[in-house]
């Protein structure tokens, strides 16, 4: 009986010798298992060239697991931002940027970084029934146009001299104007269900956060028709002698009508 114990045991330990052993061997199914750091890259550049996002994606990642010190890791990290960019993955997208900067602050590149994140929610779209409704930009939620602002401000500060700044300021300056129409939007919201007061607050709100804005001869209008509204004559008369000195062509004095028909009413 203890030969035969002894047998098992032995037969035992030798299948979990066997079977921790295959732990040790290099994965088969593994195309990328003896690939050079160089080659990873390669293949994954190729992959972006094609518009193999994914493929680009993985090659990358399996990149810089496998060589985490090398230069090619660092150009990897960089990568792999665009590739999510590419695919229109904001979050992916912002994440990996945020990572970069965050582990390479001092990188030649990292303004490169600042202004994809800035690109990642400046581009986010309204998806296919915003762009079937035609609905306007001022209308969306404006988290995204904040965040695509500060980052492509903080490019700008960090690194006046990049060669991305001029086209990051640009986009700040659209979506300062944004920001202020989506302000007057809300505005005119509050208007037309007779939150009067409420449809003043926003629209002062525009006039003190986003001086200069266009949207702000809309802002100037609505508030006299609020005040119109509430019967608060000489504020009234206030706001339309500052109306009539900085918009005196303002096709909203030849309307007349407060608030404007919306596109879709067609009879």
């Amino acid at each position: 009986m203890r030969s035969v114990a002894a047998v098992a045991v032995f037969f035992a330990l030798l299948l979990s010798f066997l079977l921790g052993g295959c732990g040790l061997l290099p994965d088969q199914s593994d195309e990328t298992a003896n690939w050079t750091a160089q080659k990873l890259y390669t293949e994954a550049r190729d992959a972006m060239n094609d518009g193999a996002y994914d493929k680009a994606i993985k090659y990358f990642e399996k990149l810089e697991a496998k060589y985490p010190y090398g230069r090619y890791a660092q150009q990897a990290q960089l990568e792999v931002a665009y590739a999510y960019f590419k695919q229109q993955e904001t979050a992916s997208t912002v994440s990996a940027c945020d990572r970069f900067i965050r582990l390479h602050p001092n990188h030649p590149n990292v303004d490169y970084a600042y202004y994809l994140k800035g690109l990642a929610n400046f581009g986010e779209d309204l998806g296919l029934l915003g762009e079937l409704s035609m609905q306007d930009l001022s209308e969306r939620d404006p988290k995204a146009s904040r965040e695509s602002f500060e980052a492509f401000k903080e490019l700008a500060t960090k690194f006046p001299a990049s060669k991305y700044t001029p086209d990051a300021t640009a986009r700040m300056n659209y979506l300062v104007n944004n920001l202020a129409a989506h302000q007057v939007h809300v505005a005119g919201y509050y208007f037309r269900r007779g939150a009067y007061i409420a449809a003043l607050n926003r629209a002062q709100s525009s006039l003190k956060s986003y001086p200069g804005a266009p949207a702000n001869e809309e802002a100037l209008f609505l508030i006299i028709r609020a005040y119109d509204a509430l019967g608060i004559k000489d504020l009234r008369d206030d706001t339309e002698r500052v109306m009539r000195k900085n918009f005196p062509n303002s096709e909203f004095f030849a309307r007349g009508l407060y608030p404007p028909e919306p596109w879709w009413k067609l009879w």
